[in-house]
């Protein structure tokens, strides 16, 4: 089973509204690690079955990236036909938003096609309460702010979600699966914000962030940026690990979890961030 994302840097897929085809081959070239075709929130409920005549010519033959769809939630009049869509149209995976439950990922997993990968978005309580669960059948999850917000009534500021974003990495951790992915932000033109988000996402270990326009690709990557005095920090790591400094500079190692950090920093400074 394939799992979506890179080990070493983050991984930042694009969604485009499934209305939009002339931006698919676009946003294929625009720099994100993954294009994720949205049937769900982008689409009015009088278009959800207008979108699934996507023309063959919209989709490039030889895909840069991977494609994903993001189709409707179990238990709208449109999922059925959605699922049957992704795997008829041969998307390497799907994006399933709102959910609650094994069951609803176990149905899906057996739906799709050999090989089709499954992110597994958590946008309600419901669902929050059981992501331990689902991050063990899901091949990568991912955080719905927006809509988790909405859910509990709160605020949508880095207090109230803390709590509930620590939860998500503990569970994608403790399930052996990929950083969970951070939910979107909102602005399109504020690459400071952007920037700074997804430095919060990786200061909590999330491994990549959900973007809506290539202009947040960019600052995304430069807030999943290690630093240059971590870098530096990593270098004389290693270097002491391999006996090129002094024993007073090694003294400040607490070995093999200080070398992981060290090889996980430079990892992401070798991954084009």
């Amino acid at each position: 089973m394939a799992e979506p994302g890179s080990a070493n840097g983050p991984f930042l897929p694009l969604f485009v509204s499934a209305d939009r085809p002339d931006l698919f081959a676009k946003a294929c070239t625009a720099g994100a690690d993954a294009v994720v075709i949205d049937f769900e929130d982008s689409v009015p409920p009088e278009s959800k079955a207008l979108v699934r005549r996507i023309p063959q010519s919209a989709l490039p033959a030889e895909r840069p990236v991977p494609i994903y769809l993001r189709i409707n939630a179990p238990g709208t009049p449109w999922y059925r036909d959605d699922v049957a869509f992704a795997r008829g149209a041969g998307f390497e995976g799907v994006v399933l938003p709102k959910v609650e439950s094994v069951a609803q990922l176990g149905a899906l997993r057996e739906a799709l096609g050999e090989g089709q990968t499954i992110i597994a978005l958590i946008e309600t309580m419901r669902g929050l309460a059981r992501v331990e669960e689902i991050a063990c059948a899901a091949d990568r999850i991912a955080f719905g702010s927006l809509d988790i917000c909405e859910d509990l009534g709160c605020a949508h500021t880095r207090m109230a979600l803390l709590p509930l974003r620590s939860r998500m990495v503990q569970a994608a951790r403790l399930a052996g699966r990929p950083a969970p992915l951070d939910g979107v932000t909102v602005s399109v033109v504020d690459a400071a914000l952007v920037s700074d988000e997804a430095m919060h996402a990786s200061e909590l270990g999330f491994g990549g962030k959900c973007l809506i326009h290539p202009r947040q690709i960019a600052p995304a990557r430069a807030g999943f940026r290690a630093e240059q005095p971590d870098l530096d920090w990593a270098r004389n790591v290693i270097a002491a690990e391999a006996g090129e400094l002094t024993a007073a500079d090694e003294a400040e190692l607490m070995h093999s979890p200080v070398v992981a950090r060290a090889r996980r920093l430079l990892n992401r400074g070798k991954a084009g961030l």
